[in-house]
């Protein structure tokens, strides 16, 4: 296609939204007028199938739950008086607590005020606040932002140390929906016992942010008397949970906006509504994608953000995307295997990592660039060279890398946003929340479950059970076993290398366990309990 069929075809498909200065581009991908018409059916069930979702429909049929974090950002389309009383008094009070904590009304024991904060969590309690931060946090923020997101004992315990002498001064925010994800349980422990060390009460830092009745609320935060806590809902998944307290709470005390972050969001929202492909930028975005993929996912999608600030959000979208379109089965019960493999980091630092494969490898995706007009807001950005500043050469980069991959039959989708504020990631995240919904209607399947996430947490928890049997039957045996025997004992004969790693595993951490023998032979290991 010639340069004036482009640029013809570029305003036939640009998409604008006046008030939230973001322009929507899909001219790069090549789909024809047959192709939307044929999907004219699909999109109109999905429209409707939105419509029916933001009614507070079981969206989410596998689990009988509704589906509602649009209500966050706009409580008065709720399904009842309660939700939406309980959602506008939510914010109050994540704003309320977060103004008592900067002022010093609510301070710690042995410090002036709470200076930093330590979010505990995984997943979606974890990735939607880590990407606001890395996008909206101020330059010189009222508290600092640290993150504990996985059972690694190593990274844990990194992450203490190096907030040492912050620990005083630092409220912990523990996020779990249930209560009992063994993850943040574990981060919760991990960072109880760096306080008792130093002679700190827990309690006196923590926060809850959990459902009402959980193992958490219940059992933990209120029978301990932490200092706070906050409510999520069922109807709310992780994936989904960044306009909640999950991630309000934590931007307010960093002095983010939050108000401004659920307006943009509430904007984008209404934009998604509209029943028209065209004016609709979910509905095409959802259409690009199954244009890319065939529907089937054949291509996957690799985000470019042309900023620092979004450098996070390939990995927050990751989760919103695979996990709630990686699906076996769609909802008449049909094998699939659907889903979209998300990755990416930023441009132009990709220039110099996998944009050489992507021109020129194997042409298995579509790429996602974001651009942002406003190189650096409310400063001057110097030239590097007559008549160029650095933004200059990121706006080159982008584009230049755009058309080298489409010239080359790479496809491509452009999202440009005036600045990275409060008001255009809400929208941001808004938008592809809905993509996400809009294509699995397309593609007949249930975005609010995962069944792949839960049998994982089975299996591990399978495997933790084995462990405590092989030690239970080492601490009676009265001479070293080998592998095999050791796993019969334990009640795990079918599942010999299980015990071999569980038992070399234990080993490795001077749990009192010994393997004896030739190491690359792991069925002659003799495995015995040092005593």
């Amino acid at each position: 296609m010639d340069s004036q069929a482009l640029w013809k075809r570029y305003q036939d498909w640009l998409y604008y939204h006046d008030g939230l200065g973001l322009y929507l581009d899909i001219s790069r991908i090549r789909f024809n007028d047959d192709f939307l018409a044929a999907l004219a059916p699909k999109f109109e069930k999905a429209f409707e199938d939105m419509v029916a979702l933001e009614a507070g429909a079981i969206a989410n049929p596998d689990e009988g739950r509704m589906v509602g974090h649009y209500w966050l950002r706009n409580p008065d389309i709720a399904p009842n008086e309660a939700i939406r009383n309980s959602i506008i008094g939510d914010v109050q009070a994540v704003e309320t607590f977060a103004a008592k904590i900067h002022a010093g009304e609510i301070r710690p024991p042995v410090a002036p005020k709470f200076k930093h904060v330590l979010s505990v969590g995984i997943g979606g309690s974890a990735l939607g606040p880590q990407f606001v931060a890395e996008a909206l946090s101020p330059d010189v923020p009222p508290m600092t932002i640290h993150f504990i997101d996985n059972t690694d004992p190593a990274g844990m315990r990194r992450t203490m140390t190096r907030m040492l002498d912050q620990l005083p001064a630092t409220l912990i925010l523990n996020t779990s929906k249930s209560g009992g994800t063994p993850e943040t349980r574990n981060g919760m422990l991990e960072v109880k016992a760096a306080y008792e060390k130093l002679g700190l009460n827990f309690v006196d830092h923590a926060v809850a942010i959990t459902m009402e009745g959980s193992k958490m609320d219940v059992e933990v935060a209120k029978a301990e008397g932490w200092l706070a806590e906050f409510y999520m809902y069922d109807w709310i998944g992780g994936r989904t949970s960044v306009m909640s307290d999950v991630g309000l709470l934590p931007a307010a005390l960093q002095g983010i906006d939050i108000r401004a972050m659920l307006d943009g969001a509430k904007v984008m929202d209404e934009a998604t509504r509209v029943p028209e492909v065209k004016r609709n930028p979910a509905a095409l975005l959802a259409l690009a994608w199954y244009h890319a993929g065939n529907g089937k996912g054949e291509k996957d999608m690799v985000v470019l953000p042309y900023k620092d600030s979004l450098l996070l959000f390939s990995r927050y979208l990751q989760q919103l995307i695979m996990e709630s379109l990686g699906k076996a089965k769609d909802l008449d019960g049909n094998l699939v295997h659907q889903g979209i493999a998300v990755y990416g980091n930023k441009g132009s630092t990709d220039q110099h990592a996998y944009v050489q494969q992507l021109r020129d490898g194997v042409p298995n995706f579509f790429a996602t660039f974001i651009e942002v007009l406003d190189d650096l807001p409310n400063q001057d950005d110097i030239e590097v060279e007559p008549d160029v500043t650095s933004g200059d050469y990121l706006n080159g980069f982008l584009y230049g890398t755009r058309s080298a991959l489409y010239e080359n039959g790479r496809d491509s989708v452009t999202i440009t946003i005036p600045d990275v504020n409060p008001r255009t990631v809400g929208a941001l995240i808004a938008l592809y929340e809905r993509a996400v919904s809009f294509y699995a209607s397309l593609v007949n399947i249930n975005a609010y479950h995962q069944p792949g996430v839960e049998a994982g947490k089975k299996a591990a928890a399978g495997i933790l059970a084995v462990q405590r049997q092989v030690l239970g039957v080492l601490r009676t045996a009265q001479e070293p076993l080998d592998v095999e025997t050791l796993a019969a004992k334990a009640g795990a004969g079918d599942q010999v290398e299980t015990v071999y790693k569980i038992a070399r595993h234990l080993a490795a951490n001077d749990r009192g366990i010994v393997l004896e023998g030739d190491r690359s032979q792991p069925a002659t290991l003799r495995v015995f309990l040092q005593r």
